[in-house]
């Protein structure tokens, strides 16, 4: 494998990192109601654990509520099922063929938990990262090692991903400081 193989490699891995992220992050909840804690939540449709933004509309239509319309009329008691057996501890209300959620407003201790909880993840980002940068060091310098290419090539090779492994690292501080900030404000 070529040095340009392994960098690009690695800045492909680093890009996942960021946007495995940026999913999780969706996932966390903000004072304003946002779909994303209940888009990947299982629910038991035939047998089959499927994600609910596969079964349904998501919608927020209100910033306090998310309004959840099937595209099976009949998964309805799944999806209530789903709901009260997750952890977001809401209480779905069935109204007709369509299920809504009303979102409690975040005290302040909360918002603060939730904070933390983002920037927990970030730093699981931020090692991923620099995992794949020390072990794409290591291939470049068992390539250098091999004589496979100089030691001005290794030198390049390593800043280049230094390079990238600070850009990546500044996108996840970023996204969580967004998200932080999303947190407290509303």
């Amino acid at each position: 494998m070529s040095t340009n193989e392994i960098v690009s490699e690695s800045e492909s891995k680093m890009k996942k990192a960021v946007e495995f992220l940026q999913d999780e992050l969706k996932a966390v909840r903000t004072g304003r109601a946002s779909t994303g804690p209940v888009e990947n939540l299982k629910v038991d449709y035939y047998g089959t654990p499927t994600p609910l933004k596969q079964m349904a509309t998501l919608a927020t239509p209100q910033v306090d509520t998310i309004v959840i319309k099937p595209f099976d009329p009949g998964s309805l008691k799944d999806i209530e099922k789903a709901i009260k057996n997750s952890d977001l501890s809401i209480a779905p209300i069935l109204d007709g063929k369509i299920i809504r959620l009303n979102i409690p407003s975040l005290s302040e201790e909360r918002r603060k938990q939730l904070v933390g909880q983002a920037k927990q993840m970030g730093e699981q980002a931020k090692v991923s990262i620099r995992n794949i940068r020390r072990d794409t060091n290591k291939q470049l310098e068992k390539q250098q090692k091999n004589k496979l290419i100089t030691e001005d090539e290794l030198d390049k090779d390593k800043k280049q991903v230094d390079d990238i492994t600070k850009e990546c690292v500044d996108r996840v501080d970023l996204l969580v400081k967004n998200k932080s900030d999303e947190i407290m404000l509303d």
